[in-house]
């Protein structure tokens, strides 16, 4: 069992209060052990049957999308725009290794959503991750977009930053000169232009 997902586990054992939900739990569990096709089936059965926790679907995503069952992509992506920063990140471990394609185009649409960008720190890194057509386009254009506005989002933004910098586009280069004349994201810009070949430009 990999140690990312011994860590969802544990986080959620300490969320239950019931019984009935550490019964409900242990069912789970021995379905995700028992790794069969019917076990994966009902697996699939909790994330859209009514009224389950979210911590059962949690489970059941990763456990499918682990074996590569695209089955998890709809939980999975609404996990990584999630209000708990835990969650995104179990999230978007998951979705890199489902190999869905339409993960980027998924991960594109949460990092330049407006009205999410405090959730988009995963979205923007998976993105980054995934090396896709939509990656570099959409971290310019949540990057732009936060560069001008009055809230800057700093996590959100240096992760774009960051993640330009991997990427390695020379597309981003005048937007990420933009962003070294912030000075809570100038290291990351100066490290990002550095990975473009600019290593002669000084802050």
């Amino acid at each position: 069992m990999e140690e990312e997902f011994r860590a969802l586990l544990k986080r959620v054992r300490a969320e239950l209060v019931s019984p009935a939900e550490f019964a409900a739990y242990e069912k789970l569990l021995a379905l995700v052990r028992s790794d069969t096709r019917a076990a994966r089936d009902e697996l699939a059965e909790v994330l859209v049957a009514p009224e389950r926790p979210l911590w059962a679907r949690e489970i059941a995503a990763f456990a499918l999308g682990s074996k590569g069952d695209r089955r998890a992509f709809e939980t999975l992506v609404l996990l990584l725009n999630y209000r708990e920063p835990v969650r995104c990140a179990t999230a978007a471990h998951v979705l890199a290794r489902l190999r869905d394609p339409r993960t980027a185009k998924a991960a594109a649409a949460l990092a330049t959503n407006s009205l999410r960008t405090a959730y988009a720190v995963y979205p923007v890194r998976l993105l980054t991750e995934l090396r896709a057509p939509e990656s570099v386009p959409a971290l310019l254009a949540t990057l732009e977009r936060l560069l001008a506005a009055r809230d800057h989002v700093w996590p959100v933004a240096r992760a774009c930053v960051e993640g330009l910098g991997i990427l390695g586009d020379r597309r981003a280069e005048a937007t990420l000169v933009a962003a070294r004349e912030h000075e809570k994201l100038r290291p990351a810009a100066i490290a990002a232009l550095a990975r473009l070949g600019r290593r002669g430009v000084t802050p």
